[in-house]
């Protein structure tokens, strides 16, 4: 098995493996590996390393799933912290421009009338945003790790070709 770099700059730092057929060279003493009449390795050997590989291949693929969501994490929990933080500043000023315009109001309509009215237009505002919350939820992406997927797809096309011309030699 040969590893090579991801070219899309979107998968930064993630490997993907690449099936390799290799063709084993005969030990220094002369004798060809696996059956003496042959030359080509057992099928007990070829077994063996197929195992190896495949062991190995759900290794790294695990690997990649696991760096993969632990940027997203990584990346929603930061945005998340953020995005809360924000909101907490934005409500301590929603609370200070409302008290503005309750006393504004006041002038015209009892201060109870006033805080009436306000609290009236926020609700129809809550509302709104609550369906555009919504509707944007619906909108998001699976938080299926949809770069190892791939990935492991291409693995198994590639065993599934190695294994039809194997097949094929015979």
């Amino acid at each position: 098995m040969s590893r090579t770099s991801d070219p899309h700059p979107s998968t930064a730092g993630a490997q993907r493996l690449e099936v390799v057929t290799t063709v084993e060279q005969p030990p220094p003493d002369g004798h060809p590996a696996g059956s003496p009449s042959t030359g080509s390795p057992s099928t007990a050997e070829l077994i063996r390393q197929a195992s190896e590989q495949l062991s190995s291949l759900v290794r790294d693929e695990l690997a990649l799933v696991r760096a993969e969501m632990s940027a997203k994490a990584k990346h929603a929990g930061l945005g998340a912290g953020l995005f809360g933080s924000a909101g907490l500043v934005a409500l301590y000023g929603v609370f200070g421009v409302l008290s503005g315009v309750v006393l504004l109001i006041a002038r015209v309509l009892p201060a109870w009338g006033a805080a009436l009215a306000v609290g009236a237009a926020l609700l129809v505002v809550a509302g709104v945003l609550g369906l555009a919350g919504r509707r944007q939820i619906g909108r998001v992406a699976s938080p299926v790790p949809a770069e190892a997927a791939a990935s492991i797809r291409d693995d198994v096309s590639a065993l599934k070709a190695a294994v039809q011309r194997r097949g094929g030699q015979r």
